[in-house]
């Protein structure tokens, strides 16, 4: 195996995706596991000659920031390891710190991908949430591969090497209580665990099978009370749709509640992985919309449900809701926590599809929506334009994506009426994004 080369360079700005950018003879540099300003031993992961840009990976660091503190979890300290996992790439920074790094990322991506003039806006700074004050244990959601040995293993930054671990310091507590693990895997692709972040008792654990009946063998090494479902389609996975879940202990779903209301979340359905993001979330897009009685809106990329059920309540009876989903699975599970409501109708299918057919047959007034972290697509900012809807409200996990849907949705005619950043992801570079786009 030849040795990757190695560099020393003075660390410049940070940049998306959680990299600092340096220079070496006028090639620009992406560094990992860095702090703007530190002079560091870089180790090249990325360095073709004909490449527009390199990579690289801090193993050194000569001059240390005054920001720069011992990482909390071994399996990713880039100074210990060749190969760190990823999932906690600012882990090495101060918390208050790695949000005034992603307050800037935000800033530089709303310049230079959403069109928008610095001195036109007061960019907003981005805010913590509640929880622990050290940023950890607060992932509700987690995902595993499963190595050669059958052990649980994350991968490092674009890498296909499995790295085996032991914990997981961002992981819920209830998650690691489980004793996940020490369980041999045997036969399992992957593992999902989940736990309600209303209730710490109720753990739930996917195994999505590489073989069949493996799956049935593993759920007898969990305690009991850990809730545990399979997955035995290979390749799959069971908010698709494409495939079945099978109770092995327990049940194959969890109850969330937000702000007052139920919801049901089955297998992989999806729901927000910071424990406070719900209630946070729900409750900001709800203010910022200002639903009113009698109004009609649509959430797209609705999930189970979260907008669309206290949107429902605001409308009343006098109103309709479109929730629009296109996962089989999530959209059954939005079905079931919306049946309560007739003003609300849930709909499954293309985003830009069902809009089309919704805006034609009802004069929308406002319209909630949160995309995959790849954001719009460019037809549905057209069907959101065509609608003449008068306000948007966004939520994305995306800087990037949301600052140029940002440049599309003002090149349709809406202007950014508000923008607030939340740090729903501690000790990583990930960030949520509201803003209200109204119609000019």
């Amino acid at each position: 195996m030849t040795e990757s080369p190695t560099l020393t360079v003075r660390l410049g700005k940070i940049a998306h995706g959680g990299h600092t950018v340096a220079r070496h003879e006028g090639r620009v540099i992406f560094v990992r596991h860095g702090i703007p300003g530190e002079l560091v031993n870089v180790r090249l992961t990325d360095s073709a000659p004909e490449a527009k840009f390199w990579r690289a990976d801090v193993t050194e660091v000569l001059e240390a920031s005054e920001h720069r503190v011992p990482h909390f979890w071994d399996a990713a300290d880039a100074l210990k390891h060749r190969d760190p996992v990823g999932g906690a790439e600012f882990g090495h920074m101060r918390l208050e710190y790695q949000r005034e790094l992603k307050s800037q990322v935000a800033a530089e991506q709303l310049t230079r991908l959403g069109g928008l003039k610095a001195e036109d806006y007061n960019f907003p700074a981005v805010q913590g949430v509640k929880g622990s004050a050290d940023g950890l244990g607060w992932r509700t959601r987690m995902s595993y591969s499963v190595d050669a040995q059958g052990n649980l293993a994350m991968s490092a930054f674009r890498s296909n090497e499995l790295i085996s671990i032991s914990q997981m310091p961002l992981a819920h507590p209830a998650i690691e209580a489980t004793g996940l693990y020490s369980v041999d895997y045997s036969g399992i692709e992957r593992v999902e665990a989940a736990v309600s972040s209303q209730d710490d008792r109720t753990v739930l654990i996917l195994l999505a099978e590489a073989r069949d009946g493996a799956a049935a063998k593993v759920a007898k090494q969990f305690p009991e009370g850990v809730n545990v479902a399979s997955f035995s389609q290979h390749g799959g996975s069971a908010a698709d749709g494409k495939g079945s879940l099978q109770t092995l202990a327990g049940s194959a779903h969890l109850i969330e509640k937000v702000l007052g209301e139920k919801f049901r979340i089955t297998g992989e359905g999806f729901w927000q992985v910071h424990r406070e993001a719900a209630s946070l979330l729900s409750s900001r897009v709800i203010e910022l919309t200002e639903p009113a009685a009698g109004e009609q809106i649509a959430d797209l990329y609705a999930g189970a449900g979260l907008f669309s059920v206290p949107l429902a309540k605001a409308v009343g009876t006098g109103g309709r809701v479109f929730s629009i989903e296109g996962a089989p699975g999530t959209h059954a599970d939005a079905k079931k926590n919306l049946r309560d409501y007739s003003q609300a109708t849930v709909i499954r299918g293309r985003v830009e599809r069902v809009l089309r057919q919704v805006a034609h047959d009802a004069t929308l007034d406002a319209v909630v929506l949160d995309p995959p972290r790849t954001g719009l697509e460019k037809q549905v900012a057209a069907e959101l334009a065509s609608s003449g809807v008068s306000r948007i409200c966004y939520v994305s996990c995306d800087p990037a994506a949301f600052a140029r849907d940002t440049a599309r949705l003002m090149g349709r005619g809406y202007e950014l009426d508000h923008l607030e950043i939340h740090d729903l992801y501690p000790h990583t570079h990930h960030m949520e994004s509201i803003g209200l786009f109204v119609r000019r």
